[in-house]
């Protein structure tokens, strides 16, 4: 080995341990590396971007920041959240007002969460920044309370790193829909962004076709209405960036449903799991698209507190190659939480998917999504919690699993409290999380033995007498990265 590959190497652990947007997820199925073939340090910089909550001058919006505690991670550095330089919902600017140069908070060290708080249309979207110990597995909450129109209820959403493909199933430019991605860039540079639907027939004409430019440190909504005449219920969003990078996401309300966040779908696999379904759902809807030239054949399970049972009517769905197909699954849980795991019935191709959730009838109705989520990995953190008002599933689709969940210290004072799960394979299970904190609290969920893990978190409250609820999967927190484990020739040390 020459000094020439010693220094490759060396530049290969330095940029994995800065790089904050690269998750660690083992390749093994019980969660451990091949031996020898990488090592696990935690990031020393990561970013992650919050859309801007709401367009309603009555949203109350809390924002919750937390690091959980991770050996070996450096003792100094901070976490920043700043104001974007928002758009108005026209992409014409202007959106954000005097609220741009406003903190909403300041996080804390890691171990302890961080709130704060805002209200109004003129919250802008935020870009935030951690290096040091802040940065492994930092997590960020957005939870918007809106007591009456458009969107009524809860929403939430889990703040995103930077990314430049994302797949949105479940979106909607049908009446009674105003549905808008919102597009944050981070960096220096402007961003070139490409839109493109896909409806039940394939991919819907747009009005725009030189792509949509999203200039620096700045963010803009864009209602999909305004992209198409093509009124279609159930649509599949592709976000392709052509320059630069962005952080993206769909907000999809309801004139009558309530409305929530739709983050992006895990990246299109053959199998996929969507977590968390509450056992009063009164409705679920499946969207599902498959962007290769295959069409895909999907075996519907689900995944309950007993076993694994298939939908009576429901066994089986056919996506066409290009286009959107959607189900509706009604009360599937039938009282009994539930997660849905779609598997191949015979050649896999790729496919991306999400749920719209339903609870409650007729006025009392609210809606909330579930996209289809990766493991969680090493570890996965849920921030924004309260003693009364979450939920937290673990599905174990594969093989039995064990698995450890931490609740932090809370915004009020207390103590970390463990409890550790046993979680049957082909079932869900919705555990009473462990509590030692007072206030406001964040989750580690992390995985001890057996098979691949998904969670999900349902957060419920109520604004002005309306009841609202949200749920947020729990992909890895990106806390770790591997890095290659050379050998190295020390005799060239001496060179």
């Amino acid at each position: 080995m020459n000094r020439t590959t010693l220094s490759l190497i060396a530049c290969t652990v330095a940029l994995a341990a800065v790089t904050g947007f690269a998750a660690f997820d083992p390749p093994a199925a019980s969660g451990t590396s091949a031996a020898g073939s990488a090592t696990e340090r935690p990031v020393e910089r990561t970013g992650l971007l919050c859309p801007a909550p709401s367009f309603s001058d009555i949203a109350d919006t809390t924002y919750t920041s937390f690091t959980p505690v991770t050996p070996g991670a450096g003792s100094g550095g901070k976490a920043t959240l700043e104001a974007a330089a928002e758009q108005s919902a026209d992409g014409k600017g202007g959106k954000g007002g005097g609220k741009k140069d406003q903190a909403v908070l300041t996080p804390k060290p890691p171990g302890t969460p961080a709130l704060g708080d805002t209200s109004g249309s003129d919250t802008p979207a935020l870009i935030g920044t951690a290096d040091g110990k802040y940065a492994p597995g930092w997590t960020v909450q957005e939870t918007t309370r809106i007591a009456a129109g458009t969107g009524r209820g809860l929403q939430g959403v889990t703040c995103t790193p930077a990314d430049t493909d994302f797949w949105f199933p479940g979106a909607s430019t049908a009446k009674g829909r105003t549905d808008y991605v919102h597009l944050t860039n981070p960096d220096d540079e402007a961003a070139v962004v490409d839109i493109k639907l896909y409806g039940k027939s394939g991919a819907v004409k747009t009005t725009v076709t030189d792509g949509i430019t999203v200039p620096a440190h700045s963010s803009e909504p864009v209602l999909l209405s305004t992209l198409t005449d093509d009124a279609q219920t159930d649509l599949t969003v592709h976000v392709g960036v052509r320059s630069g990078r962005v952080g993206a996401t769909v907000q999809a309300q309801d004139d009558a449903g309530g409305g929530d966040w739709l983050p992006a779908a895990a990246d299109p696999a053959g199998s996929l799991v969507l977590p968390g379904i509450p056992k009063d759902a009164t409705d679920v809807r499946l969207v599902a698209f498959t962007p290769g030239d295959d069409d895909a054949d999907l075996k519907v399970r689900l995944a309950s507190p007993s076993g694994s049972i298939t939908p009576a009517g429901n066994e089986t769905v056919h996506v066409k190659a290009g286009m959107t197909s959607a189900v509706d699954l009604g009360p599937v849980t039938r009282g009994e939480p539930g997660s849905l795991i779609l598997t191949p019935t015979d050649k896999a191709a790729p496919v991306v998917a999400a749920l719209r959730v339903v609870r409650g009838k007729g006025s009392s109705q609210e809606t909330a999504y579930i996209p289809a989520t990766a493991p969680v990995g090493r570890r996965a953190t849920a921030a924004g919690n309260s003693a009364k008002g979450t939920t937290l599933s673990l599905t174990a689709p594969t093989a039995d699993a064990t698995v450890k969940v931490t609740a932090s210290a809370g915004g009020d004072g207390g103590s970390p409290a463990t409890k550790t799960y046993t979680i049957k394979s082909g079932t869900s299970q919705d555990v009473s999380a462990p509590t030692g904190g007072k206030g406001t609290y964040a989750l580690t969920v992390e995985p001890v033995s057996g098979g691949p893990v998904y969670a999900a978190r349902t957060l419920t409250g109520s604004s002005d007498g309306v009841s609202g609820f949200t749920i947020q999967t729990l992909p890895s927190d990106r806390g770790l990265v591997a890095v290659p484990r050379a050998e190295q020739d020390l005799s060239v040390l001496q060179q």
